[in-house]
């Protein structure tokens, strides 16, 4: 049967670096070994933004003072249609804590790509490197069973 999920995703930036997560720890991970932002599977009644706020913190400990939404990514994978909210911050406070799904690392942005990553992330990240261009996009991402990127669609609003 499909399923449809809801979830979001954050880069937190700082200094020229996004904090990502290096996903090792967590037993049956789909983004097993893979770096990713932070971020979760939207809860009964929660928003994209509470849910943004709350897997924020619970990951890194840090608090979102602000944020801006940044685009909903489609993910088409297996028999699943997941549509991301995407956030940034550079507006956050409290103390970084361990992460229980994996390792938390601040990485300079024009290295992110270089990580083991996603190949549908390249492409949302790139949109996400001109916020003047691009205030707000769509993308849809088509995996095959095997995790390869198939196809992918672009639209950008303003």
């Amino acid at each position: 049967m499909a399923r449809i999920i809801n979830s979001t995703l954050v880069h937190l930036i700082k200094d020229g670096k996004y904090l990502m997560l290096h996903r090792t720890k967590k037993e049956g991970d789909y983004n097993k070994d893979k770096w990713i932002g932070v971020g979760g599977k939207l809860e009964p009644q929660e928003s994209p933004e509470e849910c943004a706020k709350r897997e924020t913190l619970e990951e890194t400990g840090l608090t979102m003072n602000s944020m801006d939404y940044r685009g909903i990514v489609t993910f088409v994978y297996e028999d699943i249609t997941e549509y991301m909210h995407l956030f940034t911050s550079e507006d956050f406070s409290g103390e970084m804590k361990t992460c229980d799904e994996g390792d938390l690392e601040w990485v300079e942005i024009s290295k992110v790509c270089d990580l083991p990553i996603w190949e549908g992330d390249k492409i949302f990240f790139k949109l996400m490197e001109d916020k003047e261009k691009n205030p707000f996009f769509s993308v849809k991402l088509v995996y095959n069973d095997e995790g390869e990127l198939i196809s992918h669609e672009e639209n950008i609003y303003n």
